[in-house]
């Protein structure tokens, strides 16, 4: 047996809260990004269609957001890796460093300064209805209010997954 399966046989196993967080944290992103895959399949999704063609959602506008529905997704998704196997030793897959355990201290320290970007960029959202989106109509705002609102619960999302995982390396002396 190896040093990494030794370290990682020896972990505790993740909170049960942990890992419904974990993945709450990996779908609050969905709503607003089907929403902008919406608006790069060509619906106006809310916005009047004046305010729809001055945003450009058409051409290189739509690669744009899908590029960032799909960036974020992945994003949000590796805080799976903090209360799954695959993120305490790295699938042998990925070029370079699979098989490999990433430093735990990288890890919590990435994972934090993410949570604590995420939190003070997404907050904005709990506040949509006070600042009303001009190129968009009462009803479609409302809707991407809605749909964007999950986004807040990432950053306190993914810090409480941190905090869990942090701890349970300590636990394990790693």
């Amino acid at each position: 047996m190896t040093t990494t399966q030794l370290d990682t046989a020896s972990l505790p196993p993740s909170p049960r809260w942990a890992i419904r967080a974990a993945h709450a944290a990996a779908l609050v992103t969905l709503p607003s990004g089907i929403w902008r895959l919406m608006l790069a399949a060509g619906f106006t999704a809310g916005y009047t269609e004046a305010g729809y063609d001055a945003m450009g959602f058409t051409g290189w506008g739509a690669v744009y957001v899908v590029g960032l529905t799909v960036g974020g997704e992945l994003l949000a998704l590796l805080t799976l890796g903090l209360v799954r196997p695959w993120g305490e030793v790295l699938p042998r897959w990925i070029p370079f460093v699979g098989g490999r355990r990433p430093n735990p201290r990288a890890v919590t320290a990435v994972a934090s300064l993410a949570a604590g970007a995420l939190t003070l960029i997404l907050t904005q959202f709990a506040f949509w209805w006070a600042f009303p989106h001009p190129d968009m109509t009462p009803f479609g705002s409302t809707v991407a209010g809605i749909l964007y609102l999950p986004l807040v619960a990432w950053g306190p999302l993914l810090a409480a997954v941190t905090i869990a995982h942090h701890r349970r390396r300590r636990a394990a002396g790693l």
